[in-house]
């Protein structure tokens, strides 16, 4: 998709995934991954030193947070399997490991791509209402923010699907996206609390959970 990858053979690889829990979703009849996240836990990010986004954000605000926040990120679904039954899956995953861990919040960059030059990012963050964004003290700043005001063309637009749907589990964006150049793509971060999901994936996920 365009962006310029330091890992051997063009595989996307990090000093963060050695870190990390791996989730991965599986084909049951063919065993094949058709769905994955990362995820690192408070106390690998204390051993690595930092969270991802941090190359990203300044999150400073969050940092009362960290004990019990865990950061998600390379979610990736399979082309032939994007009818939402894998994403859910995820998430249910997620969720488990959350509670069954006692952590409370997720922080993960949500990416956007700029194939039009940046154009549609900056509309979608500028269509954003005021209830999708984090209240000021849980904003985070942008190294290299995206020139929103520059790019941007009036245009209302609908956020792409799983940024709507992190919107719709409960999430909010923590401020304006940053600029990523080697995945030439703008990253939203989103901050999710478990105390806050949305009801209707509480019944869902936790209270499955909850049934076991």
């Amino acid at each position: 998709m365009g962006a310029r990858l330091c890992g051997p053979a063009g595989l996307d690889v990090d000093a963060f995934d050695a870190y990390c829990d791996h989730l991965l979703v599986r084909d049951l009849d063919t065993l094949q991954v058709v769905g994955t996240y990362r995820v690192l836990p408070p106390h690998q990010a204390a051993r690595i030193g930092r969270l991802y986004a941090e190359s990203e954000f300044d999150v400073s605000r969050l940092t009362h947070l960290r004990p019990k926040l865990v950061e998600v990120g390379r979610s990736c679904v399979h082309p032939d399997y994007r009818n939402g039954a894998v994403i859910m899956s995820l998430w249910g995953g997620l969720a488990a490991y959350m509670m069954q861990n006692g952590y409370e919040t997720m922080l993960g960059c949500a990416s956007v791509g700029m194939i039009d030059g940046g154009h549609y990012a900056a509309n979608l963050y500028t269509s954003l209402p005021a209830d999708a964004l984090t209240a000021p003290e849980y904003r985070a700043f942008a190294h290299t923010p995206l020139p929103v005001e520059e790019l941007r063309t009036g245009a209302n637009v609908s956020p792409p699907p799983l940024v709507k749907g992190y919107l719709r589990l409960g999430a909010k964006i923590c401020g304006a996206p940053e600029w990523d150049p080697d995945f030439n793509t703008a990253d939203f971060l989103t901050l999710f609390r478990l105390s806050e999901i949305n009801a209707r994936y509480a019944r869902h996920f936790i209270g499955d959970m909850q049934g076991r």
